[in-house]
Formats: C-alpha cells, sequence, structure tokens
C-alpha cells in the first residue's frame, strides 16, 4: 500500500471518530424557527469562525435539515465537511436519494453524492473514494427517526487556496455557500 493511500486509510477511520464528536451537544436549535421546506440558511460571517459554529444549514422536504459545522483543509490537499442530519418530520427518513449516482461507488446508504462547487473556476469537486470503491464520507443514514439527530461528513478534494467558500450540494436538498477553514 503507497503512503499515499496509507495516509487515506487513516484519515477514513479518523474522519468518523471526529464527526462523531461534533455531532454530540444539546438539541438546542437556538432559537431558529425551522423555516420552510426547501430553504437553505448560510449564517452571518461572525458565527463562522467560532468554535462548533454553523456555516449553513440545508431544509429539505418532510423536516429534513443537514447543518454545516465544518469546512476544514487539511494539509494534503483534501477539505472534510462535518456536520449532522436532524430528521425533525413525523415520518423515519432513508437518505438513499443523497447517494452517488455512479455505478462504481458502493456505499449504498451515503451522502456520496454530495459535492463542493467553486463558482469561480467552475469546478465541482465529488466525495473521495478509496480504493475499495467505498465513499469517503458517512455512511448507514437510514432508519432515521423523528426528532432523532446523526454525525455525517464527507471528505472532497481541495479548491485552489485562493477559494475561501464553495456551495456544499447534496441531492434533493438545497445548495448552502459554506467557508473553508484552515
Amino acid at each position: 500500500m503507497s503512503a499515499g493511500h496509507r495516509r487515506i486509510a487513516a484519515m477514513a477511520l479518523m474522519v468518523p471518530l471526529a464527526a462523531a464528536a461534533a455531532g454530540c451537544g444539546g438539541g438546542d436549535d437556538g432559537g431558529r424557527d425551522g423555516g420552510g421546506a426547501g430553504s437553505s440558511k448560510p449564517v452571518a460571517d461572525s458565527e463562522d469562525s467560532r468554535p462548533g459554529g454553523v456555516l449553513g444549514e440545508l431544509k429539505g422536504p418532510n423536516g429534513v435539515v443537514v447543518t454545516i459545522g465544518s469546512a476544514v483543509r487539511d494539509g494534503g490537499g483534501f477539505v472534510t465537511v462535518q456536520g449532522s442530519v436532524t430528521n425533525r418530520g413525523k415520518a423515519v427518513f432513508d437518505a438513499l436519494e443523497w447517494r452517488s449516482k455512479e455505478t462504481g461507488v458502493k456505499s449504498r446508504s451515503a451522502i456520496s453524492g454530495a459535492s463542493l462547487v467553486d463558482d469561480r473556476s467552475k469546478k465541482r469537486y465529488l466525495v473521495l473514494r478509496d480504493t475499495d470503491g467505498e465513499c469517503l464520507c458517512t455512511t448507514g443514514l437510514t432508519n432515521i427517526k423523528p426528532g432523532e439527530s446523526r454525525p455525517v461528513f464527507a471528505q472532497f478534494p481541495a479548491p485552489p487556496s485562493e477559494v475561501t467558500a464553495v456551495d456544499f450540494q447534496l441531492p434533493t436538498m438545497p445548495t448552502v455557500r459554506i467557508r473553508l477553514s484552515g
């Protein structure tokens, strides 16, 4: 196994642990009213830099909300986006529509269909895959009960260093602009 593959494998093991830790905390939504289905909410710059802040929120159909807590560049040329998915609806949610349509991807209940879009250079960055075809992202997003939250993460190739904000996209959800750190 090459050094690059070992680095990706090690990161793939570390990121879920960090995502789980980031997903822990109170259920207070800070007084947000929940808005309407299909809306997205970027948060003011003053909140972008505080630890545990919210970079953006995607509100989809049936009360499903994805909250982005961080989008961090690392020295290896990757961006890791972390947050949570919360089912504020009345029915069980399965994220099957969020998976990639690529036939070579093995992950079936994942956010493998997520992407980052750099609108300045007109480039889309897809979730990274390991050598076995598994996404470097959260899997097992099925049977999310009403009121339940789960941590999510996805790892992407990093846009050029001068790009400081990108659009985060997830199938069936609105796009939200998020700021990159690191």
